[in-house]
């Protein structure tokens, strides 16, 4: 606080000693501070100009000007940075520091203008004009005057920590001048708000800026001292208990009456206090405390109490992982982790993208509203694709890139409502539901949260587990989750949740709209080979105790696994076989047998045995009537036979194979365009008249539907009745109409792979499912021929083999069986043609 002088006798020393002002005065810059008439205050002089300037004032007439600085950052400031308008200063005392630095008290005298800078060298002059307040002695001033001596009283009795006698001493000021002075001096104004008033020169409105200033500075301080009232209010009442609590406790003591229950009631007291428990969640806790003191131990609710406290306390109500969002952390992860799948790796760091920049940059809205964020940052992502392509071990990957915990629930098969949402605490046994349960086990609020197998989830009469899913899935709504066992809200907005599926359609649409699909295809055999040796190979050898020399497989050792051990889209089954294989050479290495194997195609089939997967394509379409379609399958796409004979009948068509409803119907669109067709095909009419056909669809045990196997139906009914059999590295798919037309079909992606794994050389696509080989992988692309249709006559031409024997009603030449034993020859489910 700067000390103050008052008095006529003040104004005549001031008067005499401005008569001796020079013209020209030495100008002292201040940084953060404004001098003021009529204070005495310490300045601090460091800076070498300005301790010379002190120097030269103290061996001249101690006279020096004091001008706010405008840019306090400014070392040496020169004109035109710092204000116009200062005070003129008595130097009263000097005292030198150890450091050099000067200790220097001043005394404001006047107010005065800069004219004109005179020099800058060896520190600032200039010519000034003394510029003294304009006062009018009027009833207006006075009553200025007392308004702001009351408001400034009213101000300091609310400031802590001041002498007594502070407001007596401002009653006791008469001139309007030294009060308003004094009062902006420890104001707590701003040093452009303390410049303002200086550069007025007009002492009513001075005084009006004060009053308005410390208005303000009163409202302030009257609502500071109310919360501090309410703060201390609270903590009296709170030590208060705590008092009572403990003599409560030490009478029990003296009367012996101090028991485990006591003990117990207090132990879940001070949990409750430490959980960090949510305002909603304490007062439910400290409601079933009370009900818990007043009930004995034996009662059954006691426990059910005691359990329901346990959940509440040892839940991760505030506990949160810091998120390393270090993009090119997560890139170098999630690459460490697994081979290609660019574009889902692409997706996740978008994702996290999005969560460093919200989070960096904070929440901005034209509108006010975070809903459009929430989402952005609350995305739940749906990775969909056959088993064995890494979809739970990308979850995995993302809470390492983060560094979050991770947890996993299987919701495959679930059919109670009650293990999402938990039973309510009326039953028996109740439980909080599953989701609870693994936040729990996370230890924190904000794991990556996997849920497995979202496409098996059940229903039944005990509810919908997929509708209960709804609010956990929202981003809008799962801030305020409410278990129906803790029956109190539970932020789950934090939580990345990640889903996972083998297929879509089972799926319910209001779940699958939640959530952002990212599909995952199956690997070609190049991924895979890349795949074996740069994860499964290391993981397999470290997991059979083998060290990194000891065991070495080559490529064509590992294409061996893959085409005749293996056929899947993913590599599960792929690293059982790599797993079985060092599991042998560990054999003999543990026995001492050998130091290294190197396991080459034929130590495959030494350690493996026989092949389990053979390419069945060429053996089968040897004779007319077979055909290769491509399929999609749940776990990626697959290699289909269509298989067709005749014999002698009536024209019955019969089919097998466990076909849907779609695929009966793409049977009979087959026939019916073939027999339309038979002239132009040269086929006699008549061969419809006195057979039957049979459509077969083999591994029979497994159903199948859907349109696409309509040309590859066509084409094994016109090979048979032909006699052209079909190209052994031909592979077909598209759906037909009546009128011959070929349509565009799904899965063509899936297809292309499965035709890739089978060995097939070319594929025969729909003309508008061209597009969809974008996705392609480029090696897949290069190794299969295209041929694209339109209509069915383009799919006979490239698929059959140009052999000019038909089916007329006569047998091939060079078949002279009598007629009863070339039909018993295909009698017994055998898939060869019959002819007539």
């Amino acid at each position: 606080m700067m000390m103050f002088k008052s008095g006529e006798a003040l104004e005549k020393e001031y008067r005499e000693i401005l008569q001796r002002l020079p013209e020209e005065l030495p100008i002292l810059p201040l940084r953060n501070t404004v001098a003021v008439p009529f204070a005495i205050m310490p300045l601090a002089v460091g800076i070498p100009r300005s301790v010379k300037l002190v120097e030269d004032a103290l061996a001249g007439d101690r006279l020096i000007g004091l001008v706010a600085m405008k840019d306090p950052s400014i070392e040496e400031p020169m004109p035109g940075e710092i204000y116009e308008v200062g005070t003129v200063a008595l130097i009263h005392k000097v005292i030198r520091t150890s450091d050099g630095t000067l200790q220097v008290v001043i005394q404001g005298l006047e107010r005065f203008k800069i004219e004109t800078w005179t020099e800058t060298e060896p520190y600032l002059k200039a010519r000034i004009v003394l510029a003294p307040d304009q006062v009018e002695d009027d009833v207006e001033t006075e009553a200025l005057r007392r308004s702001l001596t009351q408001i400034a009283k009213e101000v300091l009795a609310l400031m802590p920590n001041l002498p007594e006698g502070v407001g007596a001493f401002l009653d006791q000021i008469d001139n309007p001048r030294q009060l308003v002075y004094m009062i902006a001096a420890n104001a707590r104004l701003e040093v452009e708000q303390e410049q303002a008033l200086l550069e007025a020169d007009d002492l009513k409105e001075k005084m009006r800026m004060l009053i308005s200033h410390l208005t303000r500075e009163k409202e302030v301080l009257t609502l500071g001292q109310k919360i501090a009232e309410e703060a201390q209010e609270e903590m009296s009442r709170q030590q208060r208990e705590y008092f009572l609590r403990q003599q409560l406790e030490a009478i029990r003591r003296e009367l012996g009456e101090t028991d485990e229950q006591t003990a117990e009631i207090e132990e879940y007291r001070q949990k409750i206090e430490e959980a960090g428990l949510p305002e909603e969640a304490y007062k439910e806790a400290m409601r079933e405390l009370k009900r818990m003191e007043k009930m004995p131990p034996q009662a059954a609710e006691y426990s059910v109490i005691k359990t329901y406290l346990d959940w509440l306390v040892e839940l991760p109500w505030n506990k949160l992982s810091e998120d390393n969002l270090d993009i090119e952390h997560a890139r170098q992860v999630l690459d460490e982790d697994h081979y290609d799948l660019q574009k889902v790796k692409d997706r996740i760091l978008e994702y996290l993208a999005v969560r460093k920049l919200v989070k960096e940059r904070g929440i901005e809205s034209e509108d006010g509203r975070e809903e459009d964020v929430q989402e952005a940052m609350g995305a739940i992502l749906c990775f969909v694709g056959p088993p064995g392509v890494g979809k739970t071990s990308l979850g995995k990957s993302i809470a390492r890139a983060l560094g979050r915990k991770f947890t996993r629930m299987s919701l495959g098969g679930m059919r109670d409502e009650a293990e999402i949402r938990g039973h309510r605490r009326t039953y028996i046994g109740a439980m909080p539901g599953r989701i609870i349960q693994a936040i729990k086990r996370a230890g924190t609020r904000n794991p990556v949260f996997m849920l497995d197998e979202v496409d098996k989830i059940g229903m039944d009469w005990r509810g919908d587990p997929a509708s209960a899913l709804l609010e956990v899935l929202d981003p809008q709504q799962n801030h305020a989750f409410r278990d129906h066992y803790l029956d109190v809200d539970f932020d789950l907005s934090d939580v990345i949740f990640i889903t996972t599926a083998n297929q879509l359609e089972p799926i319910p649409a209001p779940l699958r709209d939640r959530m952002e699909i990212i599909e995952l295809e199956g690997y070609t055999e190049y991924e895979k080979i890349r795949i074996a040796q740069g994860y499964l190979i290391p993981r397999q050898r470290r997991a059979n105790g083998l060290r990194k020399g000891e065991i070495e497989f080559t490529e064509a050792a590992i294409r061996q696994i893959i085409r005749d051990y293996t056929r899947e889209a993913g590599v599960r089954n792929l690293e059982r076989e790599i797993g079985r294989v060092c599991r042998k050479v560990a054999v003999k290495i543990a026995a001492g047998e050998v130091e290294r194997v190197e396991v080459t195609p034929e130590v495959v089939r030494e350690y493996l045995g026989k092949p389990k997967v053979f390419f069945e394509a060429a053996l089968r379409t040897e004779t007319p009537g077979v055909a290769t379609g491509l399929a999609w399958t749940p776990v990626g796409g697959d290699v289909l036979f269509v298989e067709a004979t005749r014999m002698k009948g009536k024209g019955n068509l019969v089919t097998t194979g466990q076909l849907g409803d779609v695929m009966e119907e793409s049977v009979r669109i087959a026939y019916s365009w073939v027999r339309a067709n038979a002239p132009d095909l040269g086929i006699e009419e008549d061969v419809f008249e006195h057979s039957d056909f049979h459509i077969h669809v083999p591994e029979g045990a497994i159903p199948k539907d859907g349109p696409s196997a309509g040309v590859t139906m066509v084409t094994a009914l016109v090979s048979l009745l032909t006699g052209r059999p079909v190209r052994a590295d031909v592979g077909m798919t598209g759906e037909i109409t009546l009128r011959g037309q070929v349509l565009p079909i799904g899965g063509v992606k899936q297809k292309v792979l499965a035709a890739h794994r089978a060995g097939l050389k070319t594929v025969i696509l729909p003309q508008r499912n061209e597009a969809d080989l974008d996705d392609l992988p480029e090696d897949v692309g290069e190794e299969l021929n295209f041929i694209f249709v339109e209509r069915i006559d383009q799919v006979l031409e490239a698929a059959l083999r140009p052999q000019p024997q038909l089916a007329t009603g006569e047998a091939p030449s060079g078949d002279h069986r009598p007629e009863s034993e070339k039909i018993s020859a295909n009698g017994h489910g055998h898939d060869l043609e019959v002819s007539e």
